[in-house]
């Protein structure tokens, strides 16, 4: 049994909802923070006993956790019985950023926050909806620079539509300009369900293309590793000492507790589950388990595949139970996309922008011992 493990909390409520998201969130004009927070304790409560001892970090992600009111934070804080070294991350959007709230999360616990700036481009700005002027991203992030925190990181979007090379560069330069420990970024994709889709599909925004998206990301890695932020994981690049230890939680297969409406989570015994997409209801229900599964062999190995190749630490070999078949592995070593270092896999600088498709040859190689493709 994994000892080390994490509690994710999800914060359904936004402002408004971004037209790029998919998350389940809900606008929090509806919001019953109280009931809420309250349910979050009560699942807790009632998870814990699957979970050993006491979680090393908690992460607060949403929706909007910067929306949640200070009362409401201690008290969660007071009720996850966080490990004393413990991580303690908020997502929080530049607008609801003052010293008022960042001193009250801060004592409520918090010592780590992920800014929600994504652009400091006004035009785009406006395109994904964000309600925090240039001004603002610029001055939040001065304010946590210098709050003391145990780190923070910064969130940006790229390959934006109509997104030049030229207009990323601006994004760069404000960035190493706030000088942020941690850096996480996300190419834009149009997801399903989202204005955006709708939008596409009318004609009116058009994705870039997948030339432009790899030189984005490409002049991306190549400027932050120049400016001393390394990359740890396909999108997350770091100062030595500032990696997220949640989520290196997730990318190196350990379980964590997902509570809230619409949460996943993942118990030590291998079994998942996830909740009800109901923010209204969550807090009146004693159990809010949609679905839970005990995962094939398979299934199993995939998960942790396409978690731990993610990292530049990669996987070993003999942490699945299940094998790849040796050919798969073989041809993409042979492209350069894959390193093979005994029994230790991980992407190569070339293998880090088209990871999803190295990891799918290999998720498709995947087969039981005796050579049967899928167990039961």
């Amino acid at each position: 049994m994994n000892e080390d493990w994490g509690v994710y909390v999800h914060v359904p409520w936004c402002r408004v909802r971004c037209p790029y998201c998919a998350f389940y969130v809900q606008p929090d004009r509806d919001a019953n923070w109280p009931r809420w927070t309250e349910g979050i304790i009560a699942e807790y409560e009632m998870r814990k006993h699957r979970f050993p001892g006491r979680p090393s970090t908690v992460y607060l992600g949403g929706g909007t956790p910067s929306r949640l009111p200070i009362d409401d934070l201690e008290h969660l804080r007071r009720s996850i019985d966080l490990a004393p070294d413990g991580e303690f991350t908020a997502e929080a959007n530049p607008e609801d950023v003052d010293e008022q709230w960042l001193s009250g999360a801060i004592a409520a616990g918090v010592n780590r926050v992920s800014l929600g700036i994504q652009t400091f481009n006004t035009r785009f700005a406006r395109l994904l909806n964000r309600a925090h002027s240039v001004d603002q991203a610029r001055e939040v992030a001065s304010m946590v620079s210098g709050a003391g925190l145990q780190s923070w990181s910064v969130d940006v979007i790229f390959a934006l539509p109509d997104q030049t090379l030229a207009d990323l560069e601006v994004d760069i330069a404000e960035i190493l300009a706030i000088e942020p420990p941690h850096v996480s970024l996300y190419g834009l994709t149009i997801e399903p369900g989202t204005p955006f889709e709708r939008a596409r599909d009318l004609g009116r925004l058009k994705p870039l293309d997948d030339e432009l998206w790899r030189q984005m990301y490409d002049t991306l890695v190549s400027r932050l590793e120049a400016a001393g932020l390394h990359r740890y994981e396909v999108s997350n690049f770091a100062r030595t000492g500032h990696q997220s230890r949640h989520n290196r939680g997730y990318w190196r297969g350990h379980p964590y507790m997902g509570l809230g409406p619409s949460a996943h989570g993942f118990r030590p015994d291998g079994s998942r589950y996830s909740n009800v997409k109901d923010a209204r209801a969550y807090g009146t229900i004693d159990d809010p388990t949609e679905y839970e599964e005990s995962p094939s062999r398979i299934e199993a190995d995939t998960d942790l595949l396409i978690s731990a190749l993610r990292s530049v630490e990669g996987i070993q070999l003999s942490a699945l139970t299940t094998n790849i078949r040796p050919s798969a592995i073989d041809d993409l070593v042979r492209g350069g996309l894959l390193s093979r270092d005994g029994d230790r896999l991980a992407l190569t600088p070339e293998g880090f922008p088209i990871a999803d498709a190295v990891m799918n040859r290999l998720v498709e190689a995947l087969q039981v011992p005796n050579g049967v493709e899928k167990d039961s």
